[in-house]
């Protein structure tokens, strides 16, 4: 339990960021997920289009490193690759 003001307003504002980012983190690894597990290069793509923008967006927002989603996004274009489709 917080004793003063202001930290009673940080627990409001850390907990209000820790659902926000939960969500968001959630998100995202449902969209890399999702591109795992496309079965062809077409749907692998569009899927990988979508997965940046969300790998982009959370670590623009400091959801998650900046490195990290470069890596995912490497290794993504990597698996789209293999997988016949253009990255």
């Amino acid at each position: 339990m917080p004793n003063s003001k202001s930290a009673t307003k940080r627990l409001r504002q850390s907990e209000r960021r820790r659902v926000r980012n939960k969500a968001a983190r959630s998100r995202l690894r449902t969209a890399l997920k999702k591109v795992r597990a496309a079965g062809d290069a077409k749907q692998a793509t569009e899927l990988f289009r979508e997965a940046i923008i969300l790998l982009d967006r959370a670590a623009a927002r400091g959801v998650i490193p900046r490195n990290r989603a470069a890596r995912s996004k490497s290794r993504l274009a990597i698996h789209v690759r293999r997988l016949g489709g253009s990255s």
